[in-house]
Order: structure tokens, then C-alpha cells, then sequence
């Protein structure tokens, strides 16, 4: 019998939870996309918004590293408030159609499986990502 080659060794834990990061990220920028497809305003200059908050987010989770967990709604408020300040409410409120429209709230604010909710009614709407679809 031949001797058995050692196993490798593992990569500095580290790696591991940059490769945990960048798998929350990337799953965070293709939920916000696909709300924003959902909501037909997926244009160049509104993805570099989802670019730039992922870049944001990146940073931000370096700093916090238990908050990877958060990522997808924060992505969603990063690209929300950017969307505001340029472009007006997104995602406008399906719920109160005729009333004085307004943007859909992200719930919980910091928290984990974020939701699309209106905050008149208290309405989940749908999951974050999951504007095109159901719950």
C-alpha cells in the first residue's frame, strides 16, 4: 500500500468568509436587479446604483462581518435612497393605487429576509427580489 498524501490545508478563515461575502453580494445585486426588471427600470445608469451600494455594502460588511446576514435589505435601502435623490419612490406602492402614491419600505430595516412592505397598510408585498412574483 501506498502512504495516503496529507490532506490540504484549509485557506486562513478568512478566505472563507470572503468567499461567504462575495456569494451574499452577488445574491444581494441579482434580488435588487430582478425588483428592478420586475419594475421596468433596469436602465445602465440604475444598475451602476446597484454597483456602487454593493460596493458600499462590501466595505461596510469588512468593517462588520456579522452583518452579511443584513446585505440583501441594505442593498435594496442603498439602492432605494440613491434612486430618490435622482429619480423619485421606487418601488411605488401597489397596494394604495389612487391615493397619494409613495415607495415601499424595506422590513425589518436591519434584519434578515427582507420584505417589500407598505408602510401605510403594514402589507408585505413581497420578498425582496420578488417583486415579479409571490411570496
Amino acid at each position: 500500500m501506498e502512504p495516503k498524501e496529507p490532506a490540504p490545508e484549509p485557506g486562513p478563515p478568512e478566505h472563507g468568509h470572503q468567499d461567504a461575502l462575495e456569494r451574499a453580494l452577488h445574491a444581494a445585486r441579482a434580488l435588487i436587479l430582478a425588483d428592478l426588471e420586475a419594475s421596468d427600470v433596469a436602465r445602465a445608469d440604475i444598475v451602476s446604483l446597484v454597483e456602487e451600494a454593493v460596493t458600499h455594502r462590501r466595505w461596510w460588511v469588512g468593517q462588520w462581518p456579522e452583518g452579511v446576514a443584513f446585505v440583501d435589505g441594505l442593498v435594496a435601502q442603498d439602492v432605494q435612497d440613491a434612486l430618490l435623490e435622482r429619480y423619485g419612490r421606487w418601488p411605488v406602492c401597489p397596494v394604495c393605487v389612487g391615493s397619494d402614491p409613495h415607495a415601499l419600505d424595506v422590513e425589518p430595516e436591519l434584519g434578515e429576509e427582507p420584505n417589500w412592505v407598505c408602510g401605510k397598510t403594514s402589507t408585505v408585498v413581497a420578498r425582496v427580489g420578488y417583486l415579479g412574483g409571490k411570496l
